[in-house]
């Protein structure tokens, strides 16, 4: 499962541009990511038979980081960073695999006083089957994964230098482009070669390198020219990537990629992604449970952390500090705040694996345009305190809004408004 490389950006750059002629025949060369590794690899081990392991209720993340500038028409147009964060659940097994159900998301950076930070994006939920070998069964009402049967083994043990062949494809969504109700499926044949094995953090780590290129021609495109709209005609490019894979658990380690994408449409024009990735793929710890709830509201009331409650919420074990204070109309939390956040962050800390989410929370006052600015501004705050104390790094803690939309007391008093101007912070297992 890998990464939605066209951003959000790039649906504002897709209409009204004038044509322009692409040279179809344009060679599309590869960077091999081995060109600069500078990693030795132990191949005394023997051949190996891959195979993903699936237990039911196994939970597992994939937080991948895509760093890519985006070309309109051979012309630089920007740069952008982009988390996409999976959650998924082994929902049952049986004899030739598993069932999966995953939550989607895609965040591109903004700026915030510590650096990059990421807004929480629209979740995207999909239900899919995986086989042990790696191929997947998945209908077309589902968008994600991107990037599927990657990685795909054969039946028989591969020795380190040996090479094998799979068949994959890419499933893009192209809804807020094109308006295509379906993914838009690009097939490929990937090439995989066993480089050997890597100790790291004192972890056996088998390696090797899948590349694979893309030309896929849309077909019946002569229509879309009597509708006057634009779409994709042909997708272009090559993927090479390095995945790490865990034997014992069965599973991907982490993986790290280069890539360089060209979609050209019906009118001629021309959008070209090329960049890097990197993901980490990691089980983690189930939070949202009452013995959690009753346990960490304990804590809380041990350390007289005032105006603090502790819930079960949509996404994770919710701590809801209300009443917060920053100064006037503003984001800046005040010294009180700050005292209280390090108590929570101690709390945090206990939690390495999960991801934090902080949304942010207004009672109903001023215009609803300031109250949700205000009530993202203040989330972004709480998060850059959490990182400055070391509790998550910016790729591992997401910030949301919602202005004084979800309100949990009346605003007609002041004891309710206290309450309603809020911070959230989730400690995520979705």
């Amino acid at each position: 499962m890998k990464h939605n490389r066209l951003t959000a950006a790039t649906a504002l750059l897709l209409f009204a541009l004038p044509a322009f002629s692409y040279e179809s025949s344009t060679a599309i060369n590869s960077t091999s990511l081995t060109d600069t590794a500078e990693e030795t690899y132990d191949t005394t081990g023997g051949a190996v038979t891959f195979a993903f392991q699936y237990k039911e209720g196994d939970s597992y993340r994939i937080l991948s980081t895509v760093n890519e500038e985006v070309y309109v028409n051979q012309v630089y147009d920007h740069t952008a960073e982009i988390v996409n964060r999976v959650s998924c659940e082994v929902t049952s097994i049986d004899e030739n695999g598993a069932m999966h159900s995953g939550t989607f998301m895609t965040s591109e950076n903004a700026t915030g006083a510590s650096g990059a930070h990421f807004e929480y994006g629209e979740d995207y939920t999909s239900t899919f089957h995986r086989s042990t070998k790696g191929t997947y069964t998945i209908t077309d009402e589902y968008f994600m994964p991107t990037v599927r049967d990657v990685p795909s083994f054969p039946d028989k043990a591969i020795a380190p230098g040996e090479s094998w062949t799979a068949e994959g494809s890419e499933a893009h969504d192209l809804r807020a482009y094109f308006g295509m109700e379906k993914p838009y499926i690009v097939p490929f044949t990937a090439t995989y070669t066993y480089l050997g094995t890597v100790t790291e953090e004192e972890k056996k780590l088998h390696v090797f390198t899948v590349s694979y290129s893309l030309s896929f021609y849309t077909p019946n495109t002569s229509s879309w020219y009597l509708d006057y709209t634009d779409n994709p005609a042909r997708m272009m490019g090559y993927s090479n990537q390095m995945i790490y894979w865990d034997a014992e658990k069965g599973a991907i380690d982490h993986y790290r990629e280069n890539f360089r994408i060209i979609m050209e449409t019906v009118y001629g024009n021309v959008f070209e992604f090329r960049g890097n990735a990197h993901a980490e793929v990691t089980e983690f710890t189930r939070t949202n449970t009452e013995e959690n709830v009753d346990s960490v509201q304990k804590q809380i009331d041990e350390m007289g952390i005032d105006n603090v409650t502790v819930k079960q919420g949509e996404k994770g074990l919710t701590l809801s500090v209300e009443d917060i204070k920053f100064a006037p109309d503003s984001a800046e939390l005040l010294p009180s705040e700050l005292e209280k956040l390090k108590l929570i962050a101690e709390i945090l800390q206990a939690f390495p694996d999960n991801d934090i989410l902080v949304s942010g929370h207004t009672a109903l006052a001023g215009t609803e345009k300031v109250r949700q600015r205000l009530s993202e501004e203040r989330a972004q705050a709480v998060a850059d305190y959490l990182i400055q104390l070391g509790v998550k790094d910016q790729y591992h803690i997401f910030t949301q809004g919602f202005g004084a939309t979800r309100p949990i007391a009346s605003n007609s008093t002041a004891a309710g408004k206290a309450k309603n101007r809020r911070v959230e912070i989730t400690i995520m297992d979705k």
